[in-house]
């Protein structure tokens, strides 16, 4: 039986940009080196900007640069932002709960503003450490995330994509597939499992590191949207919502929480620990 491998990594800078992918990365206890550490804020609530109010945040590309990162959009002139200094604390709202955040700065405010043609703010997340702590039912003290939705990594599994665009090809609306891989904006690819295995796991390794496999990821409208264009169907949720439903959820890939520092690199080999 062939063993699984990890056939793609991604990083997002900023949180609803596009993936950036990449050969190796180290895993930190609160996700990919470099993946998702700045997003956007509403000016005025001081409330999450992503994809699910903005699809046109999948046009913008942000490059991790030495000391920050490289903003980039069709027509726009790139713009560099530097890693905030130490300074005065910004209490944001991302879904239900609060982080604490550094403003970036006037000229990043603008170039997203001038993009989005609403007002927003871009922030970073300085104390990864100490700032968000994972959900209590699903983490041991003292666990924390990033600024992704709710876990340091998610993993994805091409078996289980080609088996949705199966079902998608099969159903009412067959043209909106198949679907690529980044709908699902996954940190982590594995490539050499049956659809669905991952259900199924507990605790797993890639290459050097273990990770707990915490709960099954409940998909929203992001997944819709084109991750090139901004334009958004209505694939793959009206065929998971028939065939991948679990209550109000709508399942794809699984929320990972590592149990130690590493690094993962393409290629690197899956097994399963229980």
């Amino acid at each position: 039986m062939t063993t699984p491998t990890l056939s793609a990594l991604h990083i997002h800078p900023v949180k609803s940009l596009r993936a950036v992918g990449v050969a190796e990365a180290v895993v930190e206890p609160w996700g990919l080196a470099g993946d998702r550490r700045w997003m956007l804020v509403d000016a005025r609530t001081d409330t999450a900007v992503t994809q699910r109010e903005q699809p046109r945040l999948a046009r913008v590309a942000a490059q991790l640069r030495p000391g920050g990162l490289r903003l980039s959009a069709p027509g726009r002139p790139a713009l560099d932002v530097a890693v905030p200094a130490p300074g005065a604390l910004r209490t944001v709202r991302l879904f239900a709960g609060k982080v604490d955040v550094v403003p970036a700065g006037d000229a990043a405010d603008a170039w997203l503003s001038g993009w989005l043609e609403a007002p927003v703010r871009l922030v970073h997340l300085d104390e990864p450490a100490v700032r968000r702590p994972i959900d209590p039912a699903y983490a041991r003290p003292g666990e924390t995330v990033s600024l992704a939705d709710g876990f340091p990594l998610l993993l994805t599994t091409t078996g289980s994509l080609r088996a949705l665009n199966e079902l998608i090809a099969a159903g009412d609306h067959p043209s909106e597939g198949p679907l690529p891989m980044d709908r699902f904006r996954p940190n982590a690819v594995v490539d050499g499992t049956a659809p669905w295995a991952e259900d199924d796991w507990r605790r797993i390794r890639i290459g050097e590191v273990v990770f707990r496999v915490a709960k099954s990821c409940g998909r929203c409208v992001v997944t819709t949207t084109d991750q090139v264009s901004g334009v958004r169907g209505k694939e793959p949720l009206r065929t998971l919502a028939r065939h991948r439903r679990a209550g109000s959820r709508l399942l794809f890939g699984q929320n990972l929480v590592p149990e130690h520092p590493g690094t993962l690199r393409v290629g690197d080999p899956l097994t399963l620990v229980e």
